[in-house]
């Protein structure tokens, strides 16, 4: 669907079909990352804008220039949206493109963690801090140190360890840094110094946070997915190996490591026994949505699951105007999860 011509949907159809609805429709969201803080749900998801920049597979078009959080009491219940907690005009080492934030708590203070353009064009991730989690968030005056690309996500073990996942090819730039420095040349490509279809897919990175959660306290590793036989995702693997979108979850002792496969829509994970890996590839969590991108969380509330993720449908398959939406997601006896279609 997201890959064709939106002529042909019928959007009030497919409203009725949808099995959840945008949860604010006063302004567009997306790339929603959900916590619970003090028994609230907050989300701190990307604020889509429609900034007049030219489509292309850079994703120039995502120009998005600040971040709203919205929380709620209950699942169903009324959303507030606490306005602007951050705008790039603020962040001196950014000059654009505040795509998909995280955020967490420690101490009784919140920290967001966001990804944005420099000032000569490459994704780092930056961190801000606020006393409250609806912020206004102060951000450090330069992005963390060796960071790059996008999508961070920081989650927060048992023992109180905060390990940060992040990367995003294509536009996200991950294939930029494959020798370990920028490689600047053919900046209109897309695809430029991706693997061969038969090479391992590239990987997402992780690192344990510092004490204060400002800095990488180790050098970041790579998060391996691993097939049912115990090797490497390939490259030409679309339909399961990582594009964007990290995020980990635990449940049941497991870690989840769940993602997006980009140019083929589906919200994919693995299961795996440590933070840092290996996480082995059991399935789809959610199939494709309306719009290009999928991008999405894992939170428990009050004793049950929850996918909070996005599509077009309420700009009527813009691909840079999302919503946010939230549907509860249920586990088999083995741990798996249920594959969700979004419009039934």
């Amino acid at each position: 669907m997201p890959e064709e011509s939106i002529d042909h949907i019928d959007f009030e159809d497919l409203n009725r079909r949808a099995i959840s609805k945008p949860i604010v429709t006063h302004l567009y969201t997306a790339d929603p990352s959900a916590h619970v803080f003090n028994n609230r749900i907050y989300i701190y998801p990307s604020h889509d804008i429609d900034a007049g920049d030219a489509f292309d597979d850079l994703g120039s078009h995502f120009a998005m220039e600040d971040y709203h959080v919205l929380s709620m009491d209950d699942i169903n219940g009324k959303v507030s949206d606490h306005g602007i907690a951050l705008h790039v005009d603020n962040v001196k080492w950014a000059e654009k493109q505040m795509w998909a934030p995280d955020a967490n708590e420690k101490n009784g203070k919140y920290y967001l963690f966001f990804p944005a353009k420099d000032y000569e064009g490459i994704f780092r991730i930056g961190v801000a801090i606020s006393e409250k989690p609806y912020g206004p968030f102060i951000p450090q005056d330069k992005p963390i140190e060796d960071s790059y690309s996008i999508d961070p996500a920081v989650f927060k073990d048992d023992d109180g360890s905060y390990y940060m996942y992040y990367g995003g090819i294509w536009g996200g730039q991950l294939q930029r840094w494959r020798t370990g420095v920028f490689n600047a040349s053919q900046p209109e490509s897309p695809t430029a110094f991706l693997p061969k279809d038969d090479e391992p897919a590239l990987m997402p990175l992780v690192a344990k946070m510092s004490s204060d959660l400002l800095e990488f306290d180790e050098k970041p590793r790579h998060v391996k997915i691993l097939d049912e036989k115990g090797n490497l995702l390939l490259a030409g693997d679309n339909d399961r190996r990582f594009f964007e979108a990290a995020w980990v979850h635990k449940y049941n002792g497991n870690y989840y490591f769940s993602y997006s496969t980009g140019d083929t829509h589906f919200i994919c994970y693995g299961i795996g026994d440590n933070p840092y890996g290996p996480f082995t590839y059991k399935g789809k969590i959610l199939n494709p949505v309306v719009g290009w991108t999928s991008h999405h969380s894992i939170c428990e509330f009050k004793g049950r699951w929850y996918l909070f993720y996005h599509d077009s449908s309420l700009s009527k398959g813009v691909t840079h105007l999302r919503s946010v939406k939230i549907s509860e997601i249920n586990y088999n006896d083995d741990g798996t999860i249920q594959t969700l279609e979004p419009y039934i």
